[in-house]
């Protein structure tokens, strides 16, 4: 860093616009003077989160470009592929921390690819579940494109098993159902994903599993299967492989269900059932696909209710697989309903068969019914409040979400397309900040439609005159106490048809 004085870097960071002249203002004051050694500058900045590693390496080697895209600031590259790279950002205004996936530049003229990259972030602009990464904006002109997406804290699964190594049956069955959740809703919106495997799963810092790389499928349908190996999408060759082994056209939708099972039978093994190559000649062969060892063969130790599970995801014959993520998801709600109490009898056993079936028809209504159900979100502070939020409006048949926190709450509805029907704020123990989210709600391009509810505690009374601009027929002030049948009322009027 000898060839740079700490003016130099300041300025360059400034003809860039990494700093404000107000930022340098007040570094130059904290030193006190400006003929300070470069290296004590760069930490300096570095400490105040002002620059980052990322930042100053493209500065000090001269790059003049790829600090922002669009609305936001390039903080540090989260992944590097061939395709994409992608990066974690802050909104220059608001400083929202989002991931952006920008496409490398050797792919930018090429208009297949280029479209390849957008129809990606299209399909993702449709897709609102919390198992599911969302994407915000697609950005497509000239030579740059990107997507702006949930930045997930955490790791993917691969990574996630490196660590871990494999996983105990509870907690596999557990992602699985994040996973196959996430995919249901997918399938039932009409989207496959067509490139199921460990680094397209995000593990969140709560253990949560979300599925992203929606809308990367399919292999042109004009290609070859003999020039597949030579395509540049390598990352649907293993669908391609499959789908020859197995006789069936391309873009078969329960190929997604074989890798879903691939994917149960590596967190339970530790490794992958499938031979692991990146020679996309091997990747193609049949033999990969038929010569997989059953998981009990592989561990006897697996729950047998479980490596039933794994089977029949993972039949050769598409037509004795789970048809959709949905029929998969039921048996891995009842396997982890077993596991819990202990009981793991296989459902191919005599004694067990009626039982299960008994346990599946149970299961698929529920999961029915719990899909049909209103959602209701709670906005409480309060823990003994939140119970009894919980437990009375399950009884009246509402989905039941409790947040504590307004911000939070708004977040989930901008997260997911619909993480609830109707909204409640109460200002109790919250106070202002509830107030001030219901008046949010009401401009909110996501938000403006969902009937909401600000419930005043006694003290707070007053504050109804601060939202009269706020009110509509599906949004409303009401005031505490209040019977909760009365709330029941005004919820049912405002999710009326009308």
């Amino acid at each position: 860093m000898a060839e740079f004085t700490a003016e130099q870097i300041a300025q360059r960071a400034f003809d860039l616009d990494l700093l404000n002249e107000r930022q340098l203002q007040e570094i130059w004051g904290d030193f006190g003077r400006r003929n300070v050694p470069a290296d004590e500058f760069v930490q300096f900045v570095l400490r105040r989160e002002l620059l980052t590693n990322f930042q100053l390496d493209r500065l000090l080697k001269g790059e003049r470009s790829g600090y922002f895209y669009g609305d936001y600031k390039v903080l540090y590259m989260v992944a590097g592929g061939s395709f994409a790279r992608v990066y974690r950002a802050a909104h220059k205004e608001t400083g929202v921390v989002r991931a952006l996936k920008v496409l490398r530049k050797r792919y930018s003229d090429d208009p297949s690819q280029r479209e390849h990259f957008v129809r990606e972030g299209q399909v993702g602009l449709t897709l609102r579940h919390a198992n599911i990464v969302p994407i915000y904006e697609v950005y497509s002109k000239g030579r740059t494109h990107f997507l702006v997406m949930e930045f997930v804290e955490g790791r993917n699964l691969r990574e996630f098993l490196k660590v871990r190594k494999k996983l105990e049956p509870t907690e596999a069955t557990r992602m699985m159902i994040d996973i196959g959740s996430g995919l249901r809703y997918a399938f039932e919106h009409g989207v496959f994903h067509r490139d199921l495997k460990l680094t397209n799963i995000l593990m969140s810092s709560k253990g949560q599993a979300k599925l992203v790389d929606f809308g990367l499928a399919g292999t042109d349908t004009n290609v070859a299967d003999e020039s597949l190996g030579e395509t540049i999408n390598a990352r649907t060759i293993d669908y391609a492989g499959l789908e020859r082994a197995t006789g069936v056209r391309k873009d078969d939708q329960r190929s997604d269900i074989y890798f879903l099972g691939v994917i149960y039978y590596h967190m339970l093994m530790g490794k992958s059932p499938l031979f692991e190559t990146r020679d996309r000649i091997q990747r193609l062969s049949k033999s990969r696909f038929i010569d997989v060892v059953p998981i009990q063969q592989a561990d006897p130790g697996v729950p047998k209710i479980v490596a039933a599970i794994v089977s029949q995801a993972m039949q050769l014959d598409p037509d004795k697989r789970y048809q959709t993520p949905g029929q998969m998801l039921v048996d891995l709600n009842v396997a982890a309903e077993r596991l819990a109490a202990g009981d793991t009898h296989a459902a191919d056993e005599q004694v067990a068969a009626s039982r299960w079936e008994a346990d599946r028809e149970r299961m698929a209504s529920a999961l029915a019914a719990d899909s049909e159900r209103r959602g209701l979100m709670i906005v409480e502070s309060n823990g003994k409040m939140q119970d009894v939020f919980r437990e009375e409006f399950k009884k009246a048949g509402y989905r039941v979400l409790v947040i504590s926190d307004p911000r939070r709450a708004m977040e989930r509805f901008q997260d997911d397309k619909k993480p609830a029907d109707v909204i409640v704020f109460s200002t109790g123990q919250i106070g202002e900040p509830a107030l001030t989210t219901f008046q949010e709600f009401a401009t909110g391009e996501q938000t403006s439609s969902v009937p909401a509810i600000l419930l005043l505690a006694p003290e707070h009374r007053s504050w109804s005159k601060q939202v009269e601009a706020s009110l509509a027929p599906h949004r409303i002030v009401l005031q505490m106490p209040i019977k909760l049948s009365q709330l029941l009322e005004a919820m049912s009027k405002m999710l009326a048809p009308k």
